[in-house]
């Protein structure tokens, strides 16, 4: 007999937005389940995801997919655009016609999937960027969307002050998370969601985001298997770990993430940097170090230099502050460097996604 053969069958992914797979990466090791199709709009980008997933097909633009013709999936994941929500852009917020408004696609494509699990990834502005929403038969829009509602001009009393009465109110503002929120609740679906920084689990840098982790409001079998694969792997006492190739729970691992759980089996060593460490980044030094120890890899040079441009960030750099393995998006000779930083600072660091599930999950 085998020894997977008493496993039960892997779950299926559907990844929306899908970048270079960040979310996917830590989906496939937190819900030991395999991404089957994503839908990317960047070709280059695009390239690079199916470089690591070859063979899952790309459905391309999300506007012109059809959600009845597309294979159901367990799990629904996307990180949907964030720059009208974001707190350095124009703050148009999450609303019909912004890029952020494409929300309403990834909301057609769960009332049409029917997954059982669903989970979102976007930066803090969800919190306080508006939302306004298209006006509904014999509701003006007046009415739904009042002038003075903006969160610069509201007050902290006006912000939804009663968690049961989301954006029920005309009168009173909706964020964008808000929006987001209730949007899962008319889809029948339980979520939790939780603001993470990057530096919680060892990166040097804050980079806080918003996780949502949202699931069928009946009973599944899949949940008990999700809260048995995620334990704290320093909690036990055999020696089994979790960077083991067969888990601790005896379960097989996607080898396309079982990195991340060495990275996981790190986080909160005391490590020291030492004399040339500190030499080299000074008063960084010991955020150097404890990344280094995390993602098992040396920290890269930091910049380009240019005598035309100046020093620019090295993509390589970058990817080394996201955690991911050496050369996921730098080695795949489809992006220009300008690409690989956007492409880079879009995506997602696998890591903390994943203390992030981990959290929600329990």
């Amino acid at each position: 007999m085998h020894d997977n053969e008493d496993q039960p069958p892997r779950l299926k992914i559907g990844s929306l937005f899908s970048g270079y797979g960040g979310l996917d990466l830590t989906v496939e090791h937190v819900f030991n389940a395999d991404t089957v199709w994503f839908s990317e709009l960047n070709e280059p980008v695009a390239r690079v995801f199916s470089r690591h997933w070859p063979g899952v097909p790309n459905l391309g633009d999300i506007t012109t997919i059809n959600w009845h013709d597309v294979d159901p999936v367990d799990i629904l994941i996307g990180g949907f655009p964030c720059q009208d929500v974001s707190t350095v852009g124009k703050r148009a917020g999450l609303a019909p016609g912004t890029r952020s408004g494409l929300w309403a696609h990834m909301a057609e494509a769960i009332d049409a999937l029917q997954p059982e699990w669903v989970v979102i990834e976007n930066v803090r502005g969800l919190l306080s960027s508006p939302a306004t929403r298209p006006p509904a038969e014999g509701d003006p829009r007046e009415r739904r969307n009042h002038p003075g509602a903006t969160p610069e001009g509201a007050t902290l009393r006006e912000l939804e002050p009663d968690p049961w009465h989301l954006g029920d109110n005309a009168t009173r503002p909706l964020r964008a998370l808000g929006a987001v929120l209730g949007d899962l609740a008319d889809l029948r679906l339980d979520a939790r969601w939780i603001g993470l920084p990057a530096s919680l689990v060892g990166a040097p840098h804050h980079r806080l985001r918003i996780f949502i982790l949202a699931h069928r409001t009946l009973p599944h079998p899949t949940r008990d298997r999700l809260l048995t694969r995620r334990r704290d792997p320093r909690s036990g006492t055999s020696e089994a770990r979790d960077d083991r190739a067969v888990a601790s729970d005896h379960r097989l691992r996607a080898p396309r993430s079982g990195w991340l759980a060495e990275q996981e089996s790190r986080v909160g060593d005391a490590v020291v940097p030492d004399r040339r460490t500190v030499q080299r980044w000074g008063r960084y030094a010991d955020a150097i170090t404890r990344w280094e120890h995390i993602s098992g890899r040396a920290a890269p040079a930091p910049a380009l230099l240019n005598d035309a441009t100046g020093p620019r960030p090295a993509p390589a750099f970058v990817e080394w502050l996201m955690g991911l393995p050496t050369g996921w998006v730098t080695d795949t000779g489809e992006l220009t460097q300008n690409q690989q930083i956007t492409a880079l600072g879009n995506g997602v660091l696998p890591l903390q996604a994943a203390s992030a599930l981990t959290m929600l999950a329990l």
